[in-house]
């Protein structure tokens, strides 16, 4: 597992714990901390975004460098036996 899948693995992990978390208005300060919450889920939101959208090109790329390594040469073709 790399480095970026565990960070995308925690970030949604946290982004399901805030989704689960429920507010308690009933408190002091709850109001603020359902803010800051809301704020931080959306930061989480956006990393996730940003790295699977770069994961996604470093895997694109990956594969079209592999995908030319396996293209015929250009050579004769074989002649079978």
């Amino acid at each position: 597992m790399s480095k970026s899948d565990v960070v995308l693995e925690a970030l949604h992990e946290f982004v399901d714990a805030l989704d689960r978390r429920v507010p308690h208005v009933e408190r002091l300060g709850e109001t603020r901390i359902a803010r800051d919450a809301a704020a931080l889920r959306q930061e989480a939101v956006n990393r996730i975004h940003e790295l699977s959208v770069t994961q996604f090109h470093r895997d694109t790329q990956e594969a079209e460098r592999s995908g030319g390594v396996m293209t015929d040469d250009g050579g004769p073709p074989r002649k079978e036996e």
